[in-house]
């Protein structure tokens, strides 16, 4: 059983930064894959960034490259995804999830675990 965490969120204004962190217990961190997903009002979930066990291979959703990047400090159990250059678009409550082997990085139900969500707002 995985327990995530997150916090970070906020509201910021456009161009503005946030980092987003995510608390996780209850198995060994360097054994599961991160992610982070992200849910707009009246949208599905969507995956923004993933990044591997080690933190060796991280992959982002086209719409965060160049502004998000997500890393890992396996010696705190905790993922980050750091936000630069937000848009009104980047609205949405973000979720971190995790899974010792996802079959689909991209794929929410691959992920066996997931957090209560932050929710990020950018103003115009």
């Amino acid at each position: 059983q995985v327990h995530l965490v997150e916090s970070g969120g906020g509201l910021v204004q456009a161009g503005g930064s946030l980092r987003l962190s995510c608390a996780a217990s209850g198995r060994a961190f360097n054994t599961i894959t991160m992610g982070w997903f992200r849910q707009a009002p009246g949208k599905e979930r969507e995956p923004v960034a993933n990044i591997s066990r080690s933190g060796g291979t991280t992959y982002y959703a086209d719409f965060v490259k160049g502004r998000f990047t997500i890393s890992r400090d396996n010696a705190k159990n905790t993922a980050y995804l750091q936000m630069e250059a937000l848009k009104p678009e980047d609205t949405a409550v973000y979720y971190c999830a995790a899974d010792p082997r996802p079959s689909n990085i991209w794929s929410t139900s691959a992920y066996g675990y997931w957090g209560q969500g932050t929710q990020v707002t950018v103003s115009s």
